[in-house]
């Protein structure tokens, strides 16, 4: 995903691969639809050789989101949000609040399809509806 949580490339597959796999399968992917990319930013299940990895065959350079050594209990990370918001984004349509489809492919598809009515939602926001942040709870 892009630096504001927009989609760039969607790659699902098994829980059995790993995630130094799945992350090579990925760049692999971003690099063919989107050349331009040249920074990235990773959890730190990424650090080591894959960084390195990445920087020699894409070119593309990894930082790694680091916690705080220091801070004890939340924290919020840099970067990271912006992942686990578009996670939420994505999590309220409807076929992605569950794992409904037996295809990773099929899965892929509803993922592009979410993030598309998101981005249209965005472009054209509902004019009759009040957006959820004014809304009065209790």
């Amino acid at each position: 995903m892009d630096s504001v949580g927009n989609l760039l490339t969607v790659a699902v597959d098994t829980a059995a691969m790993s995630d130094a796999e799945g992350g090579r399968w990925v760049l692999g992917r971003t690099r063919g639809r989107w050349p331009e990319v040249v920074k990235g930013w990773a959890d730190q299940t990424y650090r080591g050789e894959f960084v390195q990895w990445a920087w020699q065959t894409y070119g593309i350079e990894l930082e790694i989101v680091q916690r705080p050594p220091e801070v004890k209990g939340f924290v919020l990370l840099p970067r990271r949000w912006v992942v686990e918001r578009t996670l939420a984004w994505l999590g309220r349509a409807r076929r992605l609040s569950k794992e409904y489809e037996h295809h990773p492919d099929n899965t892929e598809c509803v993922i592009y399809l979410a993030s598309c009515q998101r981005l249209l939602q965005r472009l054209r926001p509902a004019t009759d509806r009040e957006p959820p942040y004014l809304r009065k709870t209790g």
